[in-house]
């Protein structure tokens, strides 16, 4: 399978790295920084690393032609997946992405309805994917990704009924050296933790409340423990409802009260905005300037201790009938995703998700058309295989109404 990756960040570089060991990937590494597409191809001689603006669309789709491309995979924040989902399907090749397009607030109620969601536009080309024959893979990361998985794997193994999917993340890492210093993308962070949170339920439909709403206590395994966790808005609760029976879909991230304080913060000053500003004759995006003062979180692997788990949590009725509450889960130790890929735990945790699904489907393990969600497609094969790469996941039983609201 020939691969365009777009993007060599963090995430992208972990993803080529971890390619590299798989027999049936050979990458196109395309990025606007030459530079960055080089240092990511190197993980492996035969990769070619090239420059792409992806915001070009008729570049990126001659890009994927000139390359005999199968397959485009996009490691890019969310800006840049509706150019690359077009340029994909003008090609005549499978996507993949880890974020889906981006969504707009009610303008009138925004922290009660919905306006554009997240993945609307691109289920908006539902009907020209399925024309095609090619399949748009959306939302293939570790959250959304792995999770969506866990949680069509619930439905199918483990729960007659459910009440709840609960998409849970937390950590317990840090990095020396930095008073504030995010371990993701800020660009993407900002967005999904400033915009209204999304919930579905039953009945009810989407609908959204205010940023950081219904905090929990939410206790992680592998020593991790108790985090409070809020609402965030996450493309989980946008994807689940469309193949998962559930009465409920929530996400709650394990933000903590330093970083939820510097994100209202840059909320307040409006250093969150994208529309460019004038500064100096220059114009400029707030949000991108915050960027750049920030460290690259690719950077600070050897900075960090701790561990990062990302889950899904189930509540309802079991396949014997009685109350179940269970939470299935990833857990990356810092420490090894460093010394086994050079990659820090948050990035390869991410990165390692849409290369499985790209053997599964390599393989034809999963194959579908048109655009689907990771909880779309059969979920033994890819978390049997996950467990192949030397990344295991686990269910822990849970005494039910063990979380605990604030």
């Amino acid at each position: 399978m020939r691969i365009l990756l777009v993007g060599a960040g963090g995430v992208g570089t972990a993803f080529a790295r971890i390619a590299a060991r798989r027999p049936f990937a050979e990458l196109v590494v395309a990025d606007y920084d030459l530079s960055r597409a080089q240092r990511a191809a190197a993980a492996k001689d035969s990769y070619l690393a090239v420059r792409l603006d992806a915001r070009d669309e008729q570049a990126t789709a001659a890009l994927l032609a000139e390359q005999s491309c199968d397959v485009l995979m996009n490691a890019t924040d969310p800006r840049f997946v509706m150019p690359l989902f077009r340029a994909a399907l003008t090609a005549g090749v499978h996507y993949l992405d880890m974020a889906m397009s981006l969504s707009h607030p009610d303008p009138a109620e925004p922290y009660a309805k919905t306006g554009v969601k997240l993945g609307d536009d691109q289920f908006a080309m539902a009907s020209q994917w399925a024309e095609s024959g090619r399949l748009a893979l959306a939302g293939i990361g570790v959250e959304p990704g792995l999770s969506d998985v866990f949680a069509r794997y619930a439905a199918d193994e483990l729960f007659r009924e459910i009440d709840e999917v609960g998409v849970r993340d937390g950590a317990n890492l840090t990095v020396a050296g930095y008073d504030f210093a995010p371990t993701f993308s800020i660009w993407t962070t900002i967005e999904e933790c400033l915009n209204p949170p999304v919930i579905w339920e039953r009945g009810r439909g989407w609908f959204t409340t205010p940023p950081f709403s219904e905090p929990e206590t939410f206790t992680f395994p592998a020593g991790i423990g108790p985090v409070e966790c809020v609402n965030v808005e996450h493309e989980e609760v946008l994807l689940i409802p469309r193949w998962v029976e559930a009465k409920r879909v929530t996400f709650k991230y394990g933000l903590g009260a330093e970083f939820i304080g510097v994100l209202e913060t840059l909320h307040k000053l409006g250093l969150d905005r994208t529309e460019p500003v004038s500064v100096g004759g220059a114009s400029v995006s707030p949000r991108d300037v915050v960027a750049a003062c920030l460290p690259d979180p690719a950077t600070l692997g050897d900075k960090m201790t701790g561990l990062t788990c990302a889950g899904t949590w189930v509540t309802g009725t079991g396949t014997d009938g009685g109350p179940r509450e269970v939470y299935l889960h990833h857990v990356v130790d810092n420490a090894w995703s460093m010394a086994e890929y050079g990659s820090q735990a948050v990035v390869w945790q991410t990165a390692v998700n849409p290369v499985v699904a790209l053997e599964l489907i390599d393989s034809g393990a999963w194959s579908g058309t048109g655009v689907l969600g990771p909880e779309a497609l059969p979920p033994g094969p890819f978390l049997d295989l996950l467990t192949g790469y030397g990344s295991p996941w686990a269910c822990e039983e849970r005494t039910p109404g063990s979380v605990t609201s604030l």
